[in-house]
């Protein structure tokens, strides 16, 4: 395996691992603490991580941090099948170091920031799906411009924050199976996980397919 492909995935295993480190590290310790963050302390804290993620690593590996992501740039032909299995494999070891060790740090919390729906599932089902679509949409156009190359970071991470900030209290605001599978298995809370596996890699495909379109159109009226 050459050295440039190595350090994408480790690049994949240390962001995923900020991610759901301080991001659902952020959950606990606003448990522990009796609400000190709040719903906006906590999706600040998931939104600045991907930006410093991006920042960090966008260069190198592209800064997917996330299977659904990686899945979309797949089917786009943005990203290779072996780097993406290999990217994939990274981000889930990366998330599931994170929850191993904040199960270490905080063993009587007792779902480790996983994410539950609030209710019934199927508005947490298409909040994931629908969220994740505009998600992958503002990766697209952030990353498709040249004039947007230096604020992309800050446009996917404000943009994170805000979808977690409305989806937070529906569905817990996931938009990535590595970030629900991790603290889902580690803490036992499993009766649930299939939404956050499922709708985000939906919801991230079908954003492909309509950015194909797009694309399409604006080439024809180029030519």
């Amino acid at each position: 395996m050459e050295n440039a492909s190595l350090k994408k995935y480790l690049a994949e295993l240390i962001g995923s691992f900020a991610l759901v480190f301080c991001g659902t590290g952020s959950i606990i310790v606003d448990q522990q603490s009796g609400g000190a963050l709040g719903l906006v302390g906590i999706s600040f804290a998931f939104g600045i991580i991907v930006i410093a993620v991006i920042y960090i690593f966008g260069n190198i590996s592209g800064a997917h941090i996330n299977p659904a992501v990686t899945i979309a740039l797949m089917v786009a032909k943005v990203t290779s099948k072996i780097d993406a299995l290999f990217y994939i494999l990274a981000q889930i070891s990366g998330t599931f170091l994170a929850s191993l060790l904040l199960k270490l740090m905080f063993p009587d919390n007792l779902t480790l920031g996983a994410t539950l729906p609030s209710g019934e599932m199927l508005p947490s089902f298409l909040m994931e799906f629908i969220l994740t679509f505009l998600l992958m949409l503002t990766i697209f156009g952030a990353t498709a411009h040249k004039e947007f190359s230096s604020v992309a970071g800050l446009i996917i991470g404000l943009f994170v924050t805000g979808i977690i900030l409305f989806a937070g209290p529906v569905s817990g605001g996931s938009f990535n199976p590595a970030r629900s599978l991790a603290p889902a298995v580690v803490s036992g809370n499993l009766n649930s996980i299939w939404i956050y596996l499922i709708a985000p890699t939906l919801g991230a495909l079908t954003a492909t397919f309509v950015w194909k379109v797009f694309t399409f159109e604006k080439q024809k009226i180029v030519q």
